[in-house]
């Protein structure tokens, strides 16, 4: 059963690597806040195949648990925007090592906003990990950008909805009992159809046939690399699933030689073997922490938030 989750995880990560080269493959030819609402709408696909049976489809509006959804909503929305820019500015490796400051934002927030504790060998790891994104990065020699800064708001973002949820996961002191799956799912795609498509309306264009194939597969590739998450979610452990993630550094690194013609140099390469690093010793501080499987319910967001404990 652990296995198959570990394989079902490591195709929705290839899924979400190859839904980024869709995004990139726009190269800024389509606004990024439409961009950002087509996959919105595009996931909507996949609501059917996330709602449990004689679940009210009422609850992709999230209105038992609104605060929780209205979060996730406006952060999603936000990320998506801004992780369209970074993959659009960046190369692909560039923006991937920017994004994967995930684990650190949700760290820092829990800390501040929940009063988590860390562990001295999980801030650690997650300081190599830093370390890493520098040197993939090189500030020191290369200008920082519009790209930059919005893979550093899309990892924030994301870590921002992270650590909300982490909340609802404490058995005393939580904001909210845990919103159904359908409900956190929903305000992931809503958020972007809502607050992207108002955004978007200013500079709204036709996308021409070859921009509405890269958007296809940037929105429901998207959409299906969360379903699989899901499902591996139902077969294997939260820190069990959360090491294939870093598989998008190695799957990014092949789309960039082969698709974009972006050479990797030998200083990137150490960096990202340093982020690989971090990932690993940042899974390893996380498996003593694991006591018992979630509900079968439990949403993928859920699981990834208790694989960087």
């Amino acid at each position: 059963m652990e296995k198959k989750g570990i394989i079902l995880a490591l195709w929705s990560y290839l899924l979400f690597t190859i839904s980024d080269a869709g995004s990139k493959l726009l190269e800024g030819q389509v606004d990024p806040f439409e961009a950002a609402f087509m996959a919105g709408l595009m996931g909507t696909v996949a609501i059917p195949f996330v709602r449990k049976p004689h679940e009210s489809y009422i609850n992709v509006f999230g209105f038992s648990h609104f605060f929780i959804w209205l979060v996730r909503a406006v952060s999603v929305a936000l990320c998506t925007f801004l992780c369209v820019v970074a993959f659009t500015k960046l190369s692909m490796p560039e923006a991937m090592a920017l994004l994967f400051l995930l684990p650190l934002f949700v760290n820092i927030i829990a800390l501040v906003f929940l009063n988590e504790k860390v562990s001295l060998s999980k801030w650690i790891a997650l300081i190599i990990g830093f370390i890493g994104t520098l040197v993939v990065l090189r500030p020191e020699s290369r200008p920082f950008g519009i790209g930059h800064l919005a893979a550093i708001g899309g990892a924030f973002c994301t870590g921002t909805s992270w650590a909300v949820f982490r909340a609802t996961d404490k058995k005393k002191g939580g904001l909210v009992t845990k919103p159904s799956r359908l409900s956190l799912y929903g305000a992931g795609v809503i958020g972007p159809i809502i607050i992207d498509g108002i955004l978007m309306l200013p500079h709204w264009t036709i996308p021409t046939p070859i921009q509405w194939v890269y958007l296809s597969i940037y929105g429901f590739l998207a959409a299906a690399g969360q379903l699989l998450m899901m499902i591996a979610a139902e077969y294997a452990e939260a820190n069990t699933i959360a090491l294939p993630q870093y598989s998008q550094m190695i799957w990014t690194v092949i789309f960039s030689y082969v698709i974009f013609h972006q050479p990797i140099d030998n200083i990137a390469f150490l960096g990202i073997g340093i982020i690989l690093l971090s990932g690993y010793l940042t899974w390893r501080s996380g498996r003593s922490l694991v006591k018992a499987p979630l509900p079968p319910i439990a949403h993928q967001i859920q699981k990834t938030l208790e694989a960087s404990e």
